[in-house]
């Protein structure tokens, strides 16, 4: 399988090209062309419960899509992911990664889609209750809107709410406020994660909350 982030940080997308007897699987709706040849099937993102959980509580989508070549040669597909933003691919090896709600887009066989309990604390900042785990041997693929920038954690770090996107399962979080009580609120930063331990994260530049924020009040 060749597979190539395309589009910049801004407008990034993903092109595959899958061998004979090759097959990815990707979020609904992700594709957004493909040779003729390919075989496409649609199921329950795991079991119906798991999928009904992932989608309720895991910010995924119920049904994900398998492609697969059954040629005798090489089918290619482009897959994006729904908003503007950088597209990154990690490489599992028996090694796991948490992912927040909707990052989650595509990845190649021998991984799997998982649910933990993330805690009130990230329900609270605005990131669901549970976070996705994907786990086993292979590559997976993750966006989200804006840049994606990785950070090193070795002690402790602050991230403001809605930008934290992929990290080590060893690293904890906790809510707290950005400064004291005044200049949390009234200085615009509120609510923010403390990320504690040892491992990488990765963060994106934009949020869709920050967005929102910003356009609600024009439309008035």
């Amino acid at each position: 399988m060749k597979a190539e982030i395309k589009g910049g940080s801004a407008f990034s997308y993903l092109d595959v090209e899958l061998e004979a007897g090759e097959s990815i699987t990707a979020e609904s709706d992700a594709m957004s062309s493909m040779s003729a040849e390919l075989d496409m099937a649609t199921r329950p993102n795991g079991s119906v419960i798991s999928a009904l959980l992932k989608k309720l509580l895991g910010g995924e989508t119920f049904f994900i899509n398998r492609f697969s070549n059954n040629t005798g040669g090489p089918c290619k597909l482009t897959l994006v992911q729904p908003t503007p933003g950088e597209i990154r691919c990690a490489e599992l090896n028996g090694d796991s990664l948490c992912l927040q709600p909707g990052a989650f887009m595509a990845a190649t066989e021998g991984v799997t889609l998982g649910l933990r309990w993330a805690g009130f604390t990230s329900f609270i900042a605005r990131e669901g209750l549970f976070k996705l785990v994907v786990s086993g041997n292979g590559k997976v693929w993750y966006g989200a809107y804006g840049a994606l920038l990785e950070r090193e954690i070795d002690g402790e770090y602050i991230v403001d709410t809605s930008h934290l996107v992929a990290y080590d399962p060893s690293l904890r979080l906790k809510l707290q406020l950005a400064g004291g009580l005044f200049s949390s609120f009234f200085g615009g930063e509120g609510l923010v994660t403390r990320v504690e331990g040892k491992g990488k994260v990765v963060i994106q530049s934009r949020s869709i909350s920050g967005l929102t924020s910003w356009i609600n009040p024009k439309l008035y």
